[in-house]
């Protein structure tokens, strides 16, 4: 017989024993009903971090959301049209320089941009404008800041923006807001 036969051979019998015990291991860990219960039990416990996960993360979402508009209107804005072209010019920049910085600084960027969309003369055009140009996740917010104070002007006419926005945010489920 050839060595390179016999290394063949060889090779084959090894390879077979090596699939043998995969399977062998494979079914005896598959109808092990221990196994069964602790895969069952992990899910279980994923699913539920990550229900508390989102959770967590849509509260912090409102929560923002909240701070954004209560701090939009206790803010007087510029009245003439070349305050309001340097005020928005400079929330705008401002905006830009934090979404630059990176995907951490995205909650911070969220409140110039929604400071200078008040004060530009044509709010969907800039909204369009935002939608192709800043990250999606500030973008979602900024939507879902407008769609709230849609909910709360048209609610409350005689509560103070304060109150309407945390009641619109108390009563967000109406309101999509997504926690990527």
């Amino acid at each position: 017989m050839k060595t390179s036969t016999a290394a063949l051979i060889t090779t084959g019998v090894i390879a077979t024993a090596s699939i043998g015990y995969l399977l062998y291991f494979d079914y005896k860990r598959r109808n092990n009903p221990e196994f069964k219960k602790q895969i069952k039990r992990e899910r279980k416990l994923a699913a539920k971090a990550s229900k508390e996960a989102e959770k967590i993360e849509k509260e912090s979402k409102l929560k923002l959301i909240e701070n954004v508009i209560i701090q939009c209107s206790k803010e007087t804005l510029p009245e003439s049209p070349e305050a309001k072209e340097k005020y928005f010019m400079e929330h705008v920049a401002a905006g830009e320089k934090l979404c630059n910085q990176g995907p951490s600084y995205y909650d911070d960027a969220v409140l110039p941009f929604y400071k200078a969309l008040k004060v530009y003369p044509d709010k969907m055009e800039l909204v369009m404008i935002y939608q192709k140009t800043i990250p999606e996740p500030v973008f979602q917010i900024i939507a879902s800041i407008l769609a709230i104070e849609q909910k709360a002007m048209e609610g409350q006419q005689d509560e103070t923006p304060e109150a309407a926005a945390a009641s619109a945010t108390a009563s967000a489920t109406g309101v999509d807001i997504d926690a990527e």
